[in-house]
């Protein structure tokens, strides 16, 4: 079958098209809404603004297709193989990619919008600046992903897999990334406001100038992690595990940093006003000119103009 033949049968009403061996077919710009492609091989195919609203694409192969500017909105793209596929602005909104290959794909400005993306592997991805607000990442594979300027408030990334991967300047408000390996990631400049990172794996990883205003990072994980300049105003630190940070002119007023590891971290600067450090680790940490007006010290008293930090950092 070649592409002229399935929209002659598509227009005439045809709409399953099951197993079909439509490698390199031209169907660029083809109205295909509600199609059934099931295991289908599109190979390299061109779909270039084509209209894939509602179509089955449970199983089919479109690895290196170009899918620039489609619309596949509320598509069903179980398990579909799309390795290194190009949906640059592409719309994906409320499609099921559950389980997909899009492994190397170009998702730049696409709109992932609400869409499931569960258990999907978007490895080496390009996803800048797409638009991934309220999907579902839970447990996907975004190694090494660059999510530059990505949309991700309020998304589900639990568990997910993003070591190495490029979040500068993402917008990660309320974002669920417990349990999340962010290993080695940059999220300079990312607004994680409210974000929820308990538990998550934060080893240096990169959040200078990041916003985590409010958020929960309890028991994570940030050894060595670099947090110069960051604004962690209230958010909650208890347990956490801050060994080797450079907190450097970070904003942790008001924070809970109970039974943290602060054990040789850089607190140069820094704003703890009002913080809790109620049996805290500060050996060997470097309070100088930082402030603790109000602050909770980790013997449960609280700071003042006489208190000598040195018996905490000893």
């Amino acid at each position: 079958m070649d592409a002229q033949e399935l929209i002659k049968r598509y227009k005439a009403g045809e709409r399953g098209f099951l197993q079909a061996y439509l490698r390199h077919a031209n169907l660029a710009g083809a109205d295909l809404k509600g199609i059934n492609l099931y295991s289908a091989n599109l190979f390299e195919a061109n779909l270039r603004k084509a209209d894939l609203t509602q179509a089955s694409l449970t199983g089919v192969n479109l690895a290196c297709a170009d899918l620039s500017g489609a619309n596949l909105a509320h598509a069903h793209c179980f398990r579909t193989n799309l390795t290194g596929a190009i949906l640059e602005g592409a719309c994906l909104a409320g499609a099921n990619l559950a389980g997909a290959n899009l492994t190397g794909a170009n998702l730049a400005k696409a709109d992932l919008s609400e869409a499931n993306l569960e258990g999907a592997f978007l490895f080496g991805a390009d996803l800048r600046q797409a638009d991934l607000r309220g999907a579902c990442l839970r447990g996907a594979g975004l190694g090494g992903a660059d999510l530059t300027g990505a949309r991700l408030a309020h998304t589900e990334l639990y568990r997910v897999g993003l070591g190495g991967a490029s979040l500068v300047r993402a917008d990660l408000r309320q974002a669920d990334l417990r349990l999340a390996n962010l290993h080695g990631a940059n999220l300079e400049e990312a607004n994680l406001a409210g974000a929820n990172l308990s538990r998550a794996e934060l080893q240096e990883a990169n959040l200078q100038w990041a916003n985590l205003g409010e958020a929960d990072l309890s028991r994570a994980d940030l050894l060595g992690a670099r947090l110069g300049g960051t604004d962690l105003q209230k958010a909650r630190l208890g347990i956490a595990n801050l060994q080797g940070a450079d907190l450097s002119r970070a904003n942790l007023g008001e924070a809970d940093l109970r039974q943290a590891d602060l054990a040789w971290a850089i607190l140069f600067e820094s704003c703890l006003c009002k913080a809790h450090l109620k049996e805290a680790n500060l050996r060997g940490a470097n309070l100088k000119r930082a402030d603790l007006k109000d602050a909770i010290l980790p013997d449960g008293r609280k700071k003042s103009w006489l208190t000598s930090l040195k018996r905490y950092t000893g």
